[in-house]
């Protein structure tokens, strides 16, 4: 993302000009957005126009609308964003108050404006900007006969393929059509490998399945690319990390994101980042309970009492349509760091921002035990009883 330019008051009230460069720009757009914001775009309107004989013909224009927005929508595959609401400033083509949908592009500048800028829509827009948050990591997450091909960026996991073959069972003295079908599903996962991998880009590969999968499956593709002199794969090699997972279904990656040796490699990478931070907490809920908090009235409780050492918690919160639940949250994040605690912001598009969303989108990892709350809980729950 591009920033042209950043007009803010005192007060944080004013208006970015952006240029997404990239689809996963758009992500962060989405994240920008809210009702009741300003946004001015250039956008293509069909106009009605009447000629001198009294003929009516209509014909596409473009031009630039500020519209006040009341409905986004996002397609997190095709990384398409439209957003619908009314025109709020004088047009020749649209009427005062008219509706329209405005489809943001990438290399297309838009200006958005708000009656607030919060730090979380700030950070995003730092982040976005920043060109070491790019895309470096990507997947294979494997088993006989499905498999996932996945970009790992810093905001989402996207799918960029799955690949499905029927595989039949080994015969006795007869292995021939497993063996051919085996051949064919590794063929197929190679080409897709080679489709929608950016090798200048991605730093490392994880290629994970349970059992053999992935060895027979490294096997066999590096053998192809050396009888086909495929000079991409096997100037990248070094960038393909073996690791196990339970299965080839896409929420298997978090076990592989999870594994030391992937960490190691993957130090500098968010999703790593994410990965260890929700993996630490649900260490602390079985070990320590006390110094595992999650839900918001029980995260703000441990706040209070200046406990929270690292708070978990996901990007979707901070979409909330309700103002004052969206300042609820921002408060509590600034007010985490203002107490020396990390903030951990998970995208609802990574595997571990779906799984920190089962547990309410918000949790903490606490500096000492705040025992007086669970205390609380039980008083309350057996004068219930």
């Amino acid at each position: 993302m591009k920033l042209v330019r950043k007009d803010l008051e005192k007060d944080n009230a004013g208006q970015v000009t952006l240029i997404p460069e990239e689809p996963e720009d758009m992500w962060h757009t989405y994240n920008l957005l809210q009702v009741g914001d300003s946004l001015r775009a250039s956008t293509i309107r069909k106009v009605q126009t009447e000629s001198s004989t009294g003929s009516v013909g209509s014909n596409r224009v473009r031009t630039t609308l500020t519209l006040c927005v009341e409905t986004i929508d996002f397609d997190s595959q095709a990384c398409q964003l439209r957003v619908k609401g009314t025109n709020i400033q004088e047009n020749e083509y649209v009427k005062m108050g008219a509706y329209h949908t405005i489809e943001l592009e990438p290399n297309r500048q838009f200006t958005l404006a708000k009656k607030q800028w919060d730090s979380v829509v700030l950070e995003r827009i730092e982040q976005a900007c920043d060109p070491a948050w790019s895309a470096d990591v990507a997947a294979v997450v494997m088993q006989e006969g499905l498999a996932h091909v996945c970009l790992v960026t810093p905001s989402m996991t996207l799918t960029r393929a799955k690949v499905e073959v029927n595989i039949p069972r080994k015969r006795k003295g007869n292995c021939s059509q497993h063996d051919r079908a085996l051949e064919r599903f590794y063929e197929q996962v190679v080409q897709a490998i080679q489709r929608h991998i950016n090798f200048e880009v991605v730093k490392c590969v994880l290629v994970a399945s349970p059992g053999f999968v992935r060895e027979q499956f490294c096997d066999y593709m590096f053998q192809q690319a050396v009888k086909t002199d495929n000079k991409l794969l096997l100037e990248n090699r070094s960038k393909f990390l073996q690791v196990h997972s339970s299965s080839g279904h896409k929420y298997a990656l978090k076990e592989a994101l999870c594994d030391p040796a992937v960490t190691s490699r993957l130090s500098d990478t968010k999703a790593a980042g994410e990965v260890k931070a929700l993996d630490d907490f649900y260490k602390m809920l079985q070990h320590e309970p006390d110094r595992a908090f999650y839900g918001l009235k029980h995260v703000e409780k441990a706040n209070e009492a200046m406990a929270i050492d690292t708070l978990l918690i996901s990007d979707e919160l901070f979409r909330h349509q309700d103002v004052a639940t969206r300042a609820r949250y921002v408060k509590l994040v600034d007010s985490v760091r203002e107490n020396m605690g990390t903030v951990r912001i998970f995208s609802s598009l990574h595997v571990s921002g779906e799984q920190l969303g089962q547990l309410t989108g918000v949790a903490a990892i606490l500096r000492f035990p705040v025992a007086e709350l669970s205390d609380q809980e039980d008083e309350s729950s057996s004068e219930e009883d």
